[in-house]
């Protein structure tokens, strides 16, 4: 029996699918663009790219117009020399390569030595290298970072950037750190080895323990693909290959000999970063044709052979069972020899999620032919078509019972915004209806996700109406209810500071506004409140007071700990000398602050030995005076001063006709 078993991981990775769209879009505009080198390490896709304007070049010399910078980035003299020459620039270098030359840049600006851990021939590492302003190197294994030690000892010796290259292999990476922690005792790691690297590399591992044999394919001068091959020898049989001639040419006789020992047989495949979904799908159909041929597993011809004879035409629903799941397409099986693909967009209505998030190999599960190509013996499906069918009854259900879908907004259109319910039925949501003020963009509510109410369904035209604005209304009056049903005094609040006026600040609970005056906001004494806060600040409060039916809160934000009356009594006692500033004069004499939030009130009898019949030719708003504490009223939380009681045969008692 002859299984086959394509890693998940397997092709193109976000970078290098991010360059590919890059370049297409350059060419697309201006009709040629150069790339400096090959834009992958891939021979068939860089013919492709070239055929649709894409040329590759050695240097900027060599390049008109556009260039594209490729995904393994370049030196900063590259971009200096670009800027030179008048060229216009597209950088696509991989943002997890551009984070590197952001480490090699910010950290060697202090004198810091760069170690670059990976081939110090490859385009990646020479790009790291060129952004480094110290003493940079680069070494790919413990004997070259031997080497590096005893022929330069003066690097390393103070401080030292260590960064690795994506395509590193982690194994090698780990053990080199330990050996690398030996000597610089300063250095500073950082683990800069692409995530999908990662990935590809351990489920390369695992598989290869699994299998006969690996196919690894991949550009001959592809570093990742080699790691691959590396990794995957140490545990089966390795064939790499670049294309599916290749490997028909080279690998044939080695497939043959696996298959003829009439055990069963398991052969795993799996490709580098810079290996297109189309080259996996030749080479997987070539090896089938090998199998086919020589005729080792007749129990799995019979089973072709056998496979019901499925009539496919566009339109007609069939079960497929996924065999297999990529980041572009899912691979499934119908019944026929057909070779059937469900692409990404056709596997879901919501467009945040990948393929592997969607479905598992395994799964059997219920599609809408959408395309055949009898020449080609492929025939491309629809999941997301069938789940809008299903969506559809659910969304009759939701309008009955007036209950609330989730759904992703997926597009902005005339007067509104589409979106795509959880089980993918299409939902136009009038603008009107998104709750979203004219003053605003519908664009904001793009990929997000939202609930809504169904108000509108006309079976005949399939026409769906939603409102995201009732649904946000239902589920605001719920948790309202909520809120005063739970409020009790004393119970604290973190809330944001929503709006202001003169008098005080009003307070999100959480749906529930709250008002807190301008005598609660704090201890001190302020004249507004922007003293103390502003629109967007959180506070957090206390509830003193509410009205269910007024739907009024009142709120304090001053904390009993710091009360300054508090203070002042554990820090004053009557008879204390104390200096005190001028706040402010009125008719009877004039309050005094003697600690912040607490003042105290000298009354014109007390502010000299001589009769004072106008406070304000003896005081001043913002002197500063000595005077005595004569009385401490704690109940009302006043205090009385004398300066008079000061002055040499004054006198502190105050006679009838003053009072």
């Amino acid at each position: 029996m002859i299984h086959v078993v394509t890693a998940k991981t397997a092709g193109f990775c976000f970078g290098v699918t991010r360059a590919i769209e890059t370049a297409e879009k350059a060419a697309e505009r201006y009709g040629k663009v150069y790339t400096l080198g090959q834009l992958i390490h891939n021979n068939d896709e860089t013919e492709r790219l070239r055929s649709i304007g894409v040329e590759p070049v050695e240097t900027p010399e060599d390049a008109k117009g556009c260039i594209v910078i490729r995904s393994h980035g370049v030196a900063r003299s590259v971009y200096d020399r670009i800027s030179e020459l008048g060229l216009e620039c597209i950088d696509a270098t991989c943002p997890y390569v551009a984070r590197i030359h952001k480490i090699a840049d910010e950290h060697s600006r202090d004198g810091s030595d760069v170690l670059v851990v990976g081939d110090r021939h490859h385009p990646e590492v020479i790009g790291i290298m060129g952004h480094a302003h110290g003493e940079v190197r680069a070494v790919s294994s413990a004997a070259e970072f031997e080497e590096l030690v005893k022929s330069d000892k003066s690097f390393g010796a103070n401080s030292t950037i260590i960064v690795v290259q994506t395509t590193f292999d982690m194994c090698k990476w780990t053990d080199l750190q330990k050996i690398i922690k030996n000597y610089y005792t300063k250095a500073v790691f950082f683990d800069t080895i692409c995530r999908a690297t990662i990935d590809r590399q351990t489920e390369a591992a695992a598989l290869s323990e699994e299998c006969d044999a690996m196919v690894i394919i991949g550009g001959a001068h592809s570093s990742n693909s080699r790691k691959l091959a590396d990794i995957c020898a140490s545990h089966c049989t390795v064939m790499f290959t670049e294309n599916a001639e290749r490997f028909g040419a080279e690998h044939t006789d080695t497939l043959k000999s696996l298959l003829s020992s009439g055990n069963d047989v398991k052969i795993g495949i799996t490709a580098g970063a810079s290996t297109p979904a189309y080259i996996i799908k030749e080479v997987h159909s070539i090896m089938s044709e090998i199998i086919k041929d020589e005729a080792v597993d007749a129990e799995f011809a019979a089973a072709i052979d056998q496979m019901p004879r499925v009539r496919v035409y566009a339109g007609n629903r069939v079960k497929a069972t996924v065999v297999a799941v990529n980041k572009t397409e899912a691979v499934v099986d119908i019944g026929t020899k057909h070779s059937g693909y469900i692409p990404a967009e056709e596997l879901s209505a919501n467009p945040n999620l990948t393929p592997e998030e969607v479905v598992k190999v395994g799964d059997v599960i219920d599609c809408i032919v959408t395309k055949v190509n009898d020449a080609d013996g492929v025939v491309y499906l629809s999941k997301k078509q069938v789940d809008a069918q299903a969506g559809f009854d659910k969304i009759l259900k939701a309008k009955e019972e007036n209950s609330t879908i989730n759904g992703i907004v997926a597009s902005v259109v005339k007067g509104g915004v589409i979106v795509m319910s959880e089980d993918g039925a299409k939902v136009f949501v009038p603008a009107s209806q998104t709750g979203v003020p004219r003053s605003g963009k519908l664009e904001d509510l793009l990929k997000t996700e939202v609930g809504f109410k169904v108000i509108e369904v006309n079976e005949g035209r399939g026409r769906v109406v939603g409102s995201i604005k009732a649904a946000s209304r239902e589920e605001s009056d719920a948790v309202k209810a909520k809120f005063w049903e739970e409020l009790e005094v004393g119970k604290k609040f973190i809330g944001e500071v929503k709006s202001m006026e003169s008098y005080g600040v009003f307070v999100d609970l959480g749906g529930v506004d709250g008002m807190v005056h301008l005598t609660e906001l704090t201890w001190n004494r302020v004249k507004h409140p922007k003293e103390v806060v502003a629109v967007g600040d959180k506070l957090e409060v206390t509830v003193k007071s509410f009205d269910p039916e007024k739907k009024r809160v009142s709120l304090t934000a001053k904390k009993p700990e710091d009360n300054p009356w508090t203070k002042f009594m554990n820090e004053f006692a009557l008879g204390d000398v104390v200096k005190v500033q001028v706040v402010s004069i009125t008719p009877f004499g004039a309050f005094a602050q003697i600690i912040p939030g607490v003042d105290g009130l000298i009354h014109i009898s007390q502010i000299a030995l001589e009769r004072v019949t106008d406070v304000s030719k003896v005081l001043s708003v913002g002197q500063v005076v000595e005077a005595k504490i004569t009385e401490i009223d704690e109940e009302k939380s006043r205090v009385s001063l004398s300066i008079k009681a000061l002055l040499e045969g004054g006198e502190s008692e105050e006679s009838s006709d003053e009072e």
